[in-house]
This record gives structure tokens, sequence and C-alpha cells, in this order.
């Protein structure tokens, strides 16, 4: 696994910030997705039901940077991503976008009224 890493906040949980391939793609670039869970297992057991069965936590060499946890704990699932950053770019401003966009789900439909 490439680079990654967690936080632990103090209401106890934990955002956990993981580098992967884009899934589906030919190895081009990849991803930098957050995970907001009550504990590291939970957070990548939350991507491996998604699909992302190979997901691993090795160390902590990329924690969530402070504005990822920002993002991360005001987005309504606790699970986004956007394009990893590389070497090239220093800053990123990509918007985070929701999980189901990566995954090509479509979007829950509205609850009932």
């Amino acid at each position: 696994m490439a680079a990654g890493g967690f936080c632990k906040l103090p209401s106890g949980s934990v955002v956990v910030a993981l580098n992967l391939p884009r899934p589906g793609a030919d190895g081009s670039g990849g991803v930098r997705v957050l995970v907001h869970a009550a504990n590291r297992s939970r957070a990548l057991t939350r991507l491996r039901n998604l699909g992302l069965r190979p997901v691993y936590l090795r160390g902590n060499m990329a924690p969530p940077t402070p504005d990822e946890i920002t993002a991360v704990l005001h987005h309504p699932d606790g699970l986004i991503w956007r394009t990893a950053p590389t070497p090239e770019t220093v800053t990123v401003t990509e918007l985070w976008h929701p999980i189901r966009a990566l995954l090509g789900r479509p979007a829950a439909p509205p609850a009932p009224a």
C-alpha cells in the first residue's frame, strides 16, 4: 500500500487517510481517500465493504492534514476522496468528492417526506 495514516480525535474517533490507486484505472494516478470512523479497523472495513478489498494501513507515514480532517468531518457520509497530490503539484485545488462518485454508484434517492 502507498502512503497512509490516521489521526485520533479528542472525541475518541479517528480519521484515516489512504492514497490508493484509482479503481478501474490503468494505474495512471491515484486518489486520496479519507474516512471518519470510531476506530481504524472500522474505517478500513467501511472501505472494504465498498469493494476496495486490498486496503491496509501500515504505519502512519501520511496522516491527514488539519484541512482534510475538517473536510471529512463536515461531510455527511464521513467518506470522501480527491486526486492524490503528486510531487509536481504542491497544492491541490480540487474539491473533495463523495465516495460514490469514485465508485460509479448513483446518488442515494431522497428520503420520503
